[in-house]
């Protein structure tokens, strides 16, 4: 879906004046550090909109982040990103928008765009929506200052001849990850600001996602502490502000805690995303967006390096625009961790990697829900689709299943795994907090800023 096609006037400019730099015979990555690309403006109107709207959870009490100082986002790439014009951003969007990897892949085999190009597609994109106060969803919280370095080496390779004979069809795509998830060049917060300086190396994902080509285009927002926090709007982080859904800014909700994930999914910020679940959070952002989430069985991904609220039930899992896509990149981060006691997998499922082709529905044992099957327009076509593809349809009921104790669980593993977390992965320096009581007391601290909406959990 496309958000909105016209720059204002203000980015029409600042694009034309970084291009009327380049032709002055300006370095590639020379950018004065006081170049302003986002004004920061007075939000209270959106929120005083908001003030009534059906959704409790909805009525904000502000969306800009009031710590995050989006030029430093942003400046770092913009010099790069004015190298793309809005001519060649438009002749590639029928041919990158809406396209899955295996298509993308082929494009680029066949030479209508590099591995360069497709990054500085996104980020164009990025730029344009983001630094634009009637289309900003406050989906970015930081960005990769490599990433664009990175594609350029991939792409040399290709001339060169120097490419991996065999490369996982992850390779060379621009990813997003969520801000709970470990990622070196970039900060990892959570969303708050006790973890703004938290400075770590790559989670196992991460590593597995670089090692397969991956580029790791920058990090998302998300529902601060992915949501175990308070019953605050989803989406919503002290470091990040208000993520908003592109399908309406403040009409529809986010979902959480993935919200940053699965806007930017929607947005087509990336051509993938990942987001982490305990309980919802990636299921609910993904269908608020309209796009594909998977959580995969506990162990399944590694959740060495990653904020965790409870060991018992976190994992991480892709957000992307289409099946075969999630596939792609759930198989890209697999690999046994021996960090993570629940770590089990070694190689992709055989019935992924089969690629979902409609002779892999064979000797497959599918569950349907029965109520769907009778009342939702598309889920019912789709299950006799495959019913006659040759799987076995068993339908059925669930059963309302008791739910006592549920936050016992979450309480009792936060209070041990996030220590765990913070001993092994930051730096005591850097980062103050050692426990959940010391964070609950550093927001009290100033809980304007860090907890405008309380901190119950």
């Amino acid at each position: 879906m496309e958000i909105q096609t016209q720059l204002s006037a203000k980015y029409l400019f600042i694009f034309w004046a970084a291009a009327l730099l380049w032709s002055c015979g300006e370095e590639r990555k020379s950018i004065k550090a006081d170049v302003v690309l986002w004004q920061p403006y007075n939000d209270s109107a959106e929120v005083a909109a908001n003030a009534d709207h059906d959704k409790e959870r909805m009525r904000y009490k502000r969306i800009a982040s009031p710590v995050l100082d989006k030029n430093t986002v942003f400046r770092p790439l913009y010099a790069e990103v004015s190298n793309m014009t809005e001519a060649r951003y438009e002749r590639l969007k029928p041919i990158i928008l809406e396209q899955d990897i295996p298509t993308i892949n082929e494009h680029i085999q066949e030479g209508h765009f590099t591995y360069e190009e497709l990054t500085l597609f996104f980020l164009y994109r990025i730029y344009r929506f983001e630094l634009d106060h009637n289309t900003h969803l406050n989906t970015i919280i930081a960005l990769n200052a490599d990433v664009v370095d990175r594609a350029r080496k991939l792409d040399e390779m290709s001339v060169s001849g120097t490419v991996p004979t065999e490369r996982h069809p992850i390779y060379g795509m621009p990813i997003l990850l969520k801000d709970n998830i470990n990622t070196s060049g970039m900060n990892t917060t959570a969303g708050a600001v006790a973890l703004m300086d938290n400075t770590v190396e790559d989670a196992f994902i991460v590593e597995r996602l670089k090692a397969n080509g991956a580029l790791i285009l920058g990090k998302v927002n998300l529902s601060e502490w992915a949501n175990f926090l308070c019953r605050c709007p989803n989406g919503q982080s002290a470091v990040g502000g208000q993520t908003l859904n592109p399908y309406g800014r403040r009409v529809f909700d986010t979902g959480g805690s993935s919200a940053g994930s699965g806007t930017a999914m929607a947005a087509s910020y990336a051509v993938a995303a990942v987001g982490t679940e305990t309980s919802g959070s990636i299921l609910s952002p993904s269908s608020q967006n309209s796009i594909v989430g998977l959580k995969p069985t506990i162990g399944l991904l590694s959740r060495t390096g990653i904020v965790p609220i409870s060991s018992t039930l976190d994992t991480p899992g892709p957000m992307t625009r289409n099946v075969v896509d999630n596939a792609i990149v759930l198989s890209a981060m697999l690999g046994r961790d021996g960090a993570d006691p629940k770590s089990v997998a070694d190689e992709f499922p055989e019935i992924l990697s089969a690629g979902l082709q409609p002779e892999s529905f064979d000797n497959m044992r599918l569950g349907a829900i029965s109520s769907l099957m009778e009342s939702d327009s598309i889920y019912a076509p789709m299950v006799e689709k495959m019913r006659a593809l040759g799987a076995e349809i068993i339908e059925f009921t669930p059963p309302e299943i008791a739910m006592d104790g549920f936050l016992s669980i979450l309480n009792i593993d936060m209070r041990n795994d996030l220590p765990a977390y913070l001993e092994a992965h930051t730096d005591p320096k850097r980062v103050k907090i050692r426990s959940v009581a010391d964070a609950v007391a550093f927001n009290a601290e100033d809980s304007l800023v860090r907890i405008p909406y309380g901190q119950p959990l």
